[in-house]
């Protein structure tokens, strides 16, 4: 069992940035892969970033690729997300999840835990 608790999210102006964190429980944290997931009203969630379980492999969706950074931290069981030039459409509530897997999944499903989720806003 792994459990996940976001924080860091909140208002911030077009062009700010923002660090999520997520805090994770569970003895299996450190083999798991980890992704950010993000879901704004009316829209499916969507693939942010992940992160293979040693942090030697990143992954980032195309609409986020050069402004966002994974990464995490096994011996304090978190992974954070560096989120910089932010955007209006970059504004949705983002969720951490654990795979218990060495690869990254870009699927929702394939996420086995998550965390409650985190509120970003962006204004224009």
């Amino acid at each position: 069992q792994v459990q996940l608790v976001e924080s860091g999210g909140g208002l911030v102006q077009t062009g700010g940035s923002l660090r999520l964190s997520c805090a994770a429980s569970g003895r299996t944290f450190s083999s798991s892969a980890m992704g950010w997931f993000r879901q704004a009203p009316g829209k499916e969630r969507e693939f942010v970033a992940g992160i293979s379980w040693s942090g030697g492999s990143t992954y980032y969706a195309d609409s986020v690729k050069g402004r966002f950074t994974i990464s995490r931290d096994n011996a304090k069981n978190t992974v954070y997300l560096q989120m910089n030039s932010l955007k209006p459409e970059d504004a949705a509530v983002y969720y951490c999840a654990a795979r218990p897997k060495v690869r990254v999944g870009v699927d929702p499903n394939e996420y086995d835990y998550w965390g409650q989720g985190t509120q970003v806003t962006v204004s224009s």
